[in-house]
C-alpha cells in the first residue's frame, strides 16, 4: 500500500495554539506521535510516561492530550511525544476516534463506522 501522507491540524486543549503540518498515517502505531518541538510550540503538558515497543526496541515516551483534526473531523486524543522522530504519525486509535480508516485498494483515508457492542444487560432489559 505504501506510505499515506495527509494534512493534519493539531491543537492544545483550549485550541489557543494550533499547528498545521503533514503527517504519515501509521496504522501500526497505537497512538499518534508528535515531535517534541511541536509539543513545545503547543505547550502540551505530559500526563504520564508510557513504555512503548518500537522497531528499535522499547522506549519510554511522554503522553499528552491534544485535539487532532483530519479531513474536517476532530477528536481529543492522547499523543506520544517523541525526541527521535521529526514527523507526525497518526495512529490507529486516532483514526478510529475520527471515524476514518485506510482503504487498502486506494491507499486513502475513507469514512468508517464507529462501533459499540452491548457488553452488559441494561436495566430496561432485566
Amino acid at each position: 500500500m505504501g506510505i499515506i501522507c495527509i494534512r493534519v491540524k493539531i491543537c492544545n486543549l483550549d485550541r489557543s495554539k494550533c499547528v498545521e503540518t503533514d503527517a504519515i498515517v501509521d496504522t501500526g502505531s497505537t497512538l499518534s506521535v508528535i515531535p517534541r518541538n511541536i509539543a513545545r510550540d503547543l505547550e502540551l503538558k505530559a500526563v504520564r510516561i508510557d513504555k512503548v515497543r518500537t522497531g528499535a526496541g522499547t522506549v519510554e515516551l511522554e503522553a499528552a492530550a491534544a485535539v487532532i483534526e483530519v479531513l474536517g473531523k476532530q477528536t481529543l486524543n492522547d499523543v506520544w511525544i517523541s525526541d527521535t522522530i521529526d514527523t507526525v504519525l497518526i495512529g490507529a486509535v486516532t483514526l478510529e476516534c475520527l471515524g476514518l480508516r485506510v482503504d487498502p485498494v486506494t491507499g486513502r483515508l475513507v469514512e468508517s463506522f464507529k462501533m459499540m457492542y452491548k457488553a452488559v444487560r441494561t436495566l430496561a432489559s432485566s
